[in-house]
């Protein structure tokens, strides 16, 4: 197999128009979801706008497992990244980290969000806290959801698909999920998400049975990998493997899992979409991470985050090459959609609500920005996933975890002033430390700002006592 190659000279006409239906039913399934909405939207009233960023509540279990599952996934050359480097310490620190806070949040997180009657995760912290604590949170939500990422990815794709720089795949990329997102919102995001639902995971599947059968199983993998790749730390220290843990745990107050939440017919259809969506991922990482291993078996000297998307193209056969590709697009589009609307929501709603009346268009308007800020991230990157993942993530991991899950637990315990202060003292903690670290011991910032958290809570508990 070759190692590098434009995609576009792999596939034939029974590719592009498979790839093309797929990305037409897309949008067709964007418009019919915009369609629903003005049948049933209030115009611009407050029911407007809670139709428009929630569906009007009317989440129900299959859409709610098609739309979560969907945009948990934008990630995928940078999972196919560390899978290439590092083995099946991917599917560790992407993976099982991952699946024990899923089960976390279904079990003991969804009942008890799900009683306020919240539009925002943001809001949702000025109603346990206090205004302060809702502007905070909102300041960490925005910069934790950007799809910088997700945007990347789109580049990158379409990169290897066509052969444009990355920086117009980003753009074009972008564009064309807020031309479809701004205009019929969140009910749109939704169908749109079920037709990649379905995509992405029969894509995945299928480059998997097609490598076992031409390859084989465990055997081959084993003789045809560096041994380092069947670790569980792939080589890496304990202390940067546990931190992907923590990080996992982000998901207890990730933006998106709250919005699905809120907008769900009912607590038990959030519980359990979480739940089946858990298994989802289970299956779905099982997919990627084998398939990953078999691209870097066969293309061991190709850039790590392109080799899976190179070997599935060479693998597969005509049609199916055109119908991976509309897979991986899915993939990056679903999640880059719901994080851009969920980004421009917190612009709307958490800052501006009371500044404009038309919440739904500075929604709309904010999406294009968000987008373009996350082009700009993405460049001082210098593109890196891990880096991408690693700071934003951490932030709101070590800043804002410890204090929300704290108020789910003891209500009314921590004032608005002390939740402000934790959040951002640990955030300045944390930059002041990764600033000056040449001149202290390594140790991620993750740790010293979730430590600040965990000193001040202490003690504002304690001399409350």
């Amino acid at each position: 197999m070759k190692e590098s190659l434009i995609v576009y000279n792999y596939l034939g006409a029974a590719d592009w128009v498979v790839f093309f239906v797929i990305l037409a039913l897309t949008f067709g399934a964007a418009f019919y979801g915009h369609w629903l909405k003005t049948r049933t939207a209030g115009g611009q009233s407050s029911g407007g706008v809670l139709e428009y960023m929630l569906m009007g509540r009317k989440l129900t279990l299959p859409m709610f497992v098609a739309t979560l599952s969907a945009t948990w996934y934008g990630g995928i050359f940078g999972v196919n990244e560390i899978t290439h480097n590092y083995g099946i310490y991917n599917f560790i620190t992407q993976g099982v980290f991952w699946y024990a806070a899923y089960i976390i949040f279904a079990l003991f997180i969804v009942k008890k969000i799900s009683k306020h009657n919240s539009v925002t995760l943001p809001e949702l912290a000025g109603t346990m806290f206090g205004p302060r604590s809702a502007k905070t949170a909102a300041f960490f939500t925005f910069f934790y959801i950007l799809p910088v990422a997700y945007v990347l990815s789109v580049g990158i794709f379409l990169n290897l698909l066509f052969g444009m720089s990355v920086l117009k795949g980003m753009m074009l990329g972008g564009l064309f999920t807020c031309m479809y997102s701004a205009w019929g919102g969140f009910r749109a995001v939704v169908f749109s998400e079920i037709v990649q639902f379905v995509t992405m995971c029969a894509a995945v599947l299928i480059v998997l049975l097609f490598s076992l059968h031409a390859f084989g199983g465990y055997h081959f993998l084993r003789a045809n990998l560096p041994a380092g790749h069947f670790s569980l730390t792939g080589g890496n220290t304990f202390l940067n493997t546990i931190i992907w843990g923590f990080i996992a745990l982000a998901t207890l107050v990730d933006p998106s899992f709250y919005q699905r939440v809120f907008a769900a017919d009912s607590t038990k259809t959030a519980r359990n979409g979480v739940l089946i969506c858990t298994l989802v991922w289970i299956c779905f990482d099982i997919c990627t991470t084998a398939g990953a291993l078999y691209a870097r078996a066969l293309l061991p000297n190709a850039v790590p985050a392109h080799a899976y998307f190179l070997y599935s193209v060479q693998l597969l056969p005509a049609g199916l090459k055109g119908f991976f590709a509309a897979g991986i697009l899915a993939l990056i589009l679903s999640t880059v959609d719901s994080f851009t609307f969920i980004a421009a929501n917190t612009v709307s709603y958490d800052f501006l609500r009371h500044k404009f009346k038309n919440v739904v268009t500075v929604n709309r308007l904010a999406m294009f920005g968000v987008a373009a800020l996350s082009i700009v991230l993405a460049l001082l990157m210098n593109g890196s996933f891990k880096t991408i993942w690693l700071t934003l993530g951490s932030y709101m991991s070590a800043c804002l975890l410890i204090p929300l899950l704290y108020g789910y637990v003891r209500p009314g315990r921590i004032s608005d002033g002390v939740f402000t202060f934790s959040a951002i003292t640990s955030a300045a903690a944390m930059t002041v430390w990764s600033a000056t670290a040449a001149y202290h011991f390594e140790l991620d910032g993750f740790y010293i700002g979730l430590l600040t958290s965990i000193i001040i809570l202490t003690v504002s508990l304690w001399k409350k006592r």
